[in-house]
């Protein structure tokens, strides 16, 4: 029993913080140290599980359970244990690397499951751990040592991914935002299912400014569409920029003025049943379109862990309690002499 309210310094552990100066898993770490006192959860109650990759050093550093696991499997340990301690907080912390290409097929099917789950995927768009290689999320063109000649490959798109696998939660924000990744985690954890929470990261080493046009000053908001529900979408340095819906359903830019006005923006429902709107959000990147910020998608839908232990608890009521001997043995094993 927690006898005086906690704080960040509770959930922060006693190891020395290795990752490069300047990184932004720095502020990620802070913003989720700061959060974790507010929710009123026991230090014992929250577990951080990782894969492989720099942002996958998160467990060492927070004074709760974790488990460091391999390449691309975290999710697979973190169903596991979501579905035998449903009383737990569990955050699944990765990368563009980890999540969507070594771990993409875990990735995809946890979504679909909706494990009661937070994940947190810092995407910066290269593998920093293994020195600079593209990833998934690199543009076409991108120059590493693993494509001197440039990608050819078309990126993925992180909320894209996680909306065609049925995701209930789907949100992005950016590692230096502070108030705006604590305010998206917050609604992360508080949302019952899987929430995915794709954070825009720098890595000043290997891909230093890849999200130079989000996170400049003098550029972000003419670049970043903020998502808030029930809101219109406005944006720009003068808010005077809207996304429309035109006749065809497809989104544009329009400038607000005399003809057209905040009236005539789309407004934004994270809740809707029809996914194409929340597509094409996903699919808004620059020169065209804004970057969307903020919450996507938010749906409520039966939860993994829930359904399976409530099947698990009307089979055994049906048929008792199994054996696991039994079990592993079963009727189709034989002695060979």
């Amino acid at each position: 029993m927690q006898n005086k309210p906690l704080t960040k310094a509770d959930f922060s552990s006693d190891q020395e913080v290795r990752w490069c100066p300047g990184c932004g898993d720095y502020a990620i770490l802070a913003a989720v140290q700061r959060m974790l006192p507010k929710l009123g959860i026991a230090k014992e109650k929250v577990v951080f599980i990782s894969g492989i990759g720099c942002s996958s050093r998160f467990p060492y550093y927070m004074n709760t359970y974790g488990f460091h696991t391999i390449h691309g499997r975290a999710l697979t340990i973190a169903t596991g244990l979501a579905c035998t301690r449903p009383d737990l907080t569990i955050f699944v912390i990765t990368g563009d690397g980890d999540a969507l290409s070594i771990g993409g097929n875990h990735f995809l099917h946890a979504l679909r499951r909706n494990v009661n789950l937070n994940v947190l995927c810092f995407n910066n768009k290269i593998y920093g751990l293994t020195k600079g290689q593209y990833s998934p999320t690199s543009e076409v063109g991108k120059k590493t040592k693993s494509t001197p000649y440039g990608s050819l490959d078309t990126p993925l798109s992180a909320l894209s991914l996680a909306l065609a696998a049925e995701g209930s939660f789907v949100a992005r924000s950016v590692d230096i935002f502070a108030a705006h990744l604590t305010q998206t985690m917050e609604a992360a954890v508080a949302h019952k299912g899987l929430s995915f929470v794709e954070i825009y990261q720098n890595c000043n080493i290997f891909n230093d400014g890849a999200h130079a046009d989000i996170t400049d000053k003098d550029k972000r908001d003419d670049n970043i569409l903020y998502l808030e529900a029930g809101k219109p979408m406005v944006f720009g340095k003068n808010m005077d920029k809207g996304i429309m819906i035109n006749s065809a359903n497809e989104l544009t830019v329009e400038q607000l003025g005399k003809d057209k006005t905040e009236k005539d923006c789309l407004v934004h429902n994270s809740d809707i049943n029809n996914l194409g709107i929340h597509h094409q959000l996903a699919q808004m990147n620059l020169p065209n379109f804004p970057v969307p910020m903020g919450i996507v998608r938010q749906h409520s839908r039966p939860i993994y862990d829930q359904l399976i232990n409530e099947q698990l608890d009307a089979v055994i009521k049906q048929k008792g309690e199994g054996n696991l001997q039994e079990l592993i043995k079963g009727p189709q094993t034989w002695q060979v002499d």
